[in-house]
């Protein structure tokens, strides 16, 4: 692998054409900060900042626009958020461009993050001709009971690098469909990526004549989301990132009585059954495990391997990971790009030094690539590492690509085993055994919110609803009923009876 990394200038260029392609006046954004890429740990472009009280006001802003957009019918509501969603085919490769710029992905994976932005569109505009209620039968004659639901208010969205828009757009389509502005803070590493998404969202705004305000960014570091996190117009905030930020968002919204969404961490296994297609299953923990380097909430950190099949999958593993491609994300045939920043290295450093100290072996990767590049920039070849049980370092979330394998003799102790971590995202079993399968995702199964059979951990599909359990947040996106977290639950009872007979029998006749 070529050790020549794109120039600052180089990246620069390219970063200032695709946010002019998007709609974004390049200069008004500019500030004392600088976004930074980790392609060549390089410079990128200023960037003004929020303050505590631009995010005040933004939420005002919000909070404003809201009093007119909750009355809009749902299915115009829709018809914007498709009009965002073809635009964003429009500017697909403009984004992608920018998500690769600054967190790293390789160009297909940019471009399918772009493209789960402008699946959730489509899901969302169908959304919002079926955002259904209930009718119940009531127990009083001539009542009818029946559950109508309504807009919620403003919704604040915290975002992670790692997936820079596409978990912002499963939160904003839905809340735009459900009479919801939203109020963007994305992580302070990927802000050219947001200012993109939104310019892009702003024109569809635009051309619906909807308010203006309905979605916007606030830029900053941990304060600007603390703001967002207090303000007690924000009805619900949707926030991404680790368990230790969860732990402190979540106290902090439940205590003025907001509602809050948390995807927090994740230590996905996978079960290789010894009926498993060791093919099969090869692919899917290599993609799972390697790619994004590592740095998904979905990422496979765990291999639970049959002792029968344990030696043979090791070796196709390793094989696999010595053949990866590994460098300049932007340029065609790399698999794997580089780690966001040095804190994920050092991160990814510990881990390999803890796991060998509590019995495990390195089987491959682990060093760092162009260490003699003076740019900054950190490539790590992934590493696979044999532990004879699941020790401390195991049990924790090292968001860098560092894999665990470690066997079992029997499914329950695999079960066991997948679930005696504090997180409980994703998880995935191959196996040709559909009573292993079926015991698998049934209730005395995998504790995840996510619970795959022959695929890895990553990858899910919009449609499905998003999210885990324990210390992974318990929330849920995008797909399925995850609507409802956007809306609030009205129970109606309505009397044409011309009568006043009250529930369960009382009599209070005056």
């Amino acid at each position: 692998m070529s050790t020549t990394l794109p120039t600052a200038e180089d990246l620069r260029a390219r970063a200032r054409a695709a946010l002019e392609r998007c709609g974004v006046d390049v200069d008004a954004i500019a500030g004392d900060q600088v976004s930074r890429s980790p392609i060549n740990g390089q410079d990128l472009l200023p960037v003004a900042w929020t303050d505590a009280a631009g995010v005040d006001q933004a939420v005002a802003r919000a909070a404003e626009a809201f009093r007119t957009w909750r009355s809009v019918p749902a299915p115009v509501r829709g018809d914007l958020v498709r009009r965002f969603g073809e635009l964003l085919v429009e500017h697909k490769a403009d984004i992608g461009e920018l998500v690769s710029l600054e967190v790293g992905k390789i160009t297909s994976e940019a471009l399918g993050e772009v493209q789960e932005m402008i699946d959730v569109c489509q899901f969302a505009q169908g959304l919002s001709r079926q955002l259904y209620g209930r009718t119940m039968p009531s127990e009083r004659p001539g009542h009818r009971l029946m559950e109508t639901w309504h807009p919620l208010g403003v919704v604040g969205v915290i975002s992670a690098f790692n997936f820079p828009c596409a978990v912002w757009s499963w939160n904003t389509a839905v809340a735009l469909v459900c009479g919801d502005p939203v109020v963007w803070k994305p992580s302070e590493t990927a802000p050219l990526t947001a200012l993109a998404c939104n310019a892009v969202l702003q024109q569809a705004i635009a051309e619906a004549g909807a308010p203006e305000h309905l979605s916007q960014v606030v830029i900053g570091a941990a304060e600007v989301g603390e703001r967002l996190v207090d303000n007690p117009d924000v009805a619900l905030l949707s926030a991404t990132g680790s368990t230790r930020m969860g732990q402190a968002v979540g106290p902090r919204v439940a205590a003025r009585f907001g509602r809050f969404l948390l995807e927090l961490g994740g230590n996905n296994a996978a079960v290789v059954a010894p009926s498993a297609d060791l093919d099969l299953a090869t692919r899917g923990i290599v993609f799972a495990a390697a790619g994004t380097a590592g740095q998904r909430c979905t990422t496979m950190r765990r291999v639970l391997v049959h002792e029968d099949v344990a030696d043979d999958l090791q070796a196709r593993l390793t094989a696999a990971y010595e053949r990866l491609p590994i460098g300049d994300p932007m340029t065609e045939g790399t698999l794997v790009g580089p780690l966001v920043n040095e804190r994920a290295y050092q991160g990814l450093r510990h881990a390999l030094e803890q796991a060998q100290q509590q019995g495990g072996k390195v089987l491959v990767g682990g060093g760092r690539r162009m260490e003699d590049a003076s740019s900054g920039a950190y490539y790590v070849e992934p590493a696979i590492v044999r532990m004879p049980e699941q020790t401390d370092i195991v049990r924790q979330e090292t968001f860098a690509p560092v894999l665990y394998v470690m066997t079992y003799r029997d499914l329950d102790t695999a079960i066991e085993l997948n679930n005696a971590v504090p997180q409980g995202l994703s998880s995935s079993i191959f196996t040709s055994d559909q009573a292993e399968a079926e015991q698998f995702v049934s209730a005395v199964g995998s504790d995840c919110g996510i619970v795959n059979v022959n695929i890895g951990t990553s990858g899910a599909e919009i449609g499905g609803a998003f999210g885990g359990e324990k210390e992974t947040g318990g929330g849920r996106e995008s797909g399925s009923d995850a609507w409802r977290a956007y809306m609030r639950r009205a129970t109606n009872t309505i009397n044409y009876s011309g009568e006043l007979p009250l529930a369960q029998g009382v009599d209070f006749s005056v």
